[in-house]
C-alpha cells in the first residue's frame, strides 16, 4: 500500500512530462511545416479531385504509375497554374490602368437616354429617369463618385493576389506537392484510412471516404462552372467589342470562383455599350450574358450531385460558410466539415441506445 502510494506521484510526473514533450513537438512540428501548409492544403485537395483521372491515365499508359503522374503534373501547370498566374497577374498588372481610365471619366458627356428606354413597359420611365439624373451631374462629380469604388475594387483584387512572385512560388510548390501525393497517394489513403479507423471505427472511415467524394464533388462543380462561365462570359465580350476582354474574363473567373458571379463585369459591360451608342452590340451583349449568368444555377448543382450523395444545400451552405471562414480554400473545407459532421451526428443519431435496451432487459 504505502508503494503503491509512493510510486503515484512519479506516474504523475511522468505522464505530465510525456505529455508536454509531445505536446512541444506537435507544436515544434507545426512551426517547421507551417510555410508549406497552405500548399499542402491545396495539393491534398487537387490530388483528391483528380485522383480518378490519375487511374483512368494509368490505366490507358500500360499501368505506369511514373507516365501517369508526369502527365497529370503537366496538366496541372497547363490547365490550371499558368492560367490562374496569368490571369491574378494580369489583373495586377493593369490595376493602374484600370483607375487612371476610372479617373479620366471626366473627359466624357453622358449622352442623353434614348427614346426607346422609357417605351419599355413597367421599368422603361424609372431607367429613363434614372438615366436623367445621372446625365445631369457633372462629370467630376462622377468620376469622383466611380474612382474611390474602382480603386478598392482594384486595391481588393490586388491584396487577394499578393506579390505576384510569391503567387506563383507557391503555385509550384502545390505542383511539387501534388506529384508527391500523386506517386505515394495509395500509401497515404490508406495510412488516412488507418488512422480514421483507430480513432473511430467503421463510422469515421465512412466519414473519410464522404470527405473525399465531398472535395470531388465541390471541385467539379465549382471550378468547371467557373471556367466555362467566365469563358463564355469573355467570347461574349470579344465578339461585342467590349475594351479589356481578356482582363474582364480574368475578373469573371476570379468572381465565378468566389461565388459571386459574372454579372458583375457584363452588365455593366451591357451599359457601357449603350451608352457608347452601340445599341446592336449591347443588345447581343444581353442576349448572351442572360444564358451565361443564368448557367451555375443548374450546372454547378448538376456536378455537385455527381460527386457526392449529399444534400445540395448541405455543400451550398458549406461552400458559402467556408469562403467566408477561410477564403477560396474554404470553398473546399467548408464542405468537407459540414459532409463528415453530418456523417457522424446521423450516424451517432441513428445509433443503437445501450441504456434502454438495459433498462428495456431489466424489466422483463
Amino acid at each position: 500500500m504505502t508503494n503503491a502510494n509512493m510510486s503515484l506521484p512519479q506516474d504523475i510526473t511522468r505522464t505530465t512530462l510525456i505529455v508536454l514533450f509531445i505536446g512541444i513537438l506537435i507544436a515544434a512540428s507545426f512551426w517547421v511545416v507551417r510555410p508549406f501548409i497552405s500548399a499542402f492544403i491545396w495539393a491534398t485537395m487537387i490530388v483528391v479531385a483528380t485522383w480518378p483521372l490519375l487511374t483512368a491515365l494509368q490505366a490507358r499508359l500500360w499501368g505506369r504509375r511514373g507516365l501517369a503522374v508526369a502527365v497529370m503534373t503537366l496538366i496541372l501547370l497547363l490547365a490550371l497554374i499558368v492560367p490562374l498566374s496569368l490571369a491574378v497577374a494580369t489583373i495586377v498588372r493593369s490595376a493602374d490602368e484600370i483607375v487612371i481610365k476610372a479617373r479620366s471619366l471626366a473627359t466624357f458627356t453622358v449622352p442623353a437616354p434614348p427614346d426607346w428606354l422609357g417605351s419599355i413597359p413597367m421599368i422603361g420611365p424609372k431607367l429613363a429617369e434614372h438615366w436623367q439624373s445621372v446625365a445631369a451631374l457633372r462629370m467630376i462629380e462622377l468620376s469622383s463618385w466611380l474612382a474611390p469604388y474602382t480603386a478598392k475594387l482594384v486595391g481588393w483584387f490586388a491584396d487577394q493576389a499578393g506579390s505576384v512572385g510569391i503567387m506563383i512560388l507557391q503555385f509550384l510548390l502545390t505542383v511539387m506537392i501534388s506529384m508527391i501525393l500523386y506517386t505515394k497517394g495509395d500509401s497515404a489513403a490508406a495510412g488516412v484510412l488507418s488512422f480514421a479507423r483507430r480513432l473511430g471505427g467503421a463510422r469515421s472511415e465512412e466519414a473519410t471516404l464522404l470527405a473525399a467524394k465531398a472535395i470531388r464533388s465541390v471541385a467539379l462543380g465549382i471550378g468547371l462552372t467557373a471556367i466555362i462561365q467566365s469563358v463564355t462570359g469573355g467570347i461574349g465580350l470579344a465578339l461585342t467589342g467590349v475594351p479589356g476582354a481578356s482582363i474582364l474574363t480574368a475578373v469573371m473567373l476570379m468572381l465565378c470562383v468566389a461565388q459571386i458571379g459574372p454579372s458583375l463585369v457584363l452588365f455593366p459591360s451591357i451599359i457601357f455599350l449603350y451608352w457608347k451608342g452601340e445599341i446592336f452590340w449591347g443588345t447581343i451583349l444581353l442576349i448572351w450574358s442572360i444564358p451565361v449568368v443564368t448557367l451555375d444555377n443548374f450546372l454547378r448543382a448538376a456536378l455537385i450531385r455527381r460527386g457526392a450523395d449529399l444534400s445540395l444545400l448541405l455543400i451550398v451552405a458549406g461552400v458559402i460558410g467556408g469562403l467566408i471562414a477561410f477564403g477560396i480554400i474554404g470553398l473546399f473545407i467548408g464542405p468537407v466539415v459540414l459532409a463528415v459532421t453530418y456523417t457522424l451526428l446521423s450516424a451517432w443519431v441513428s445509433g443503437p441506445e445501450p441504456e434502454q435496451k438495459q433498462v428495456s432487459q431489466g424489466t422483463e
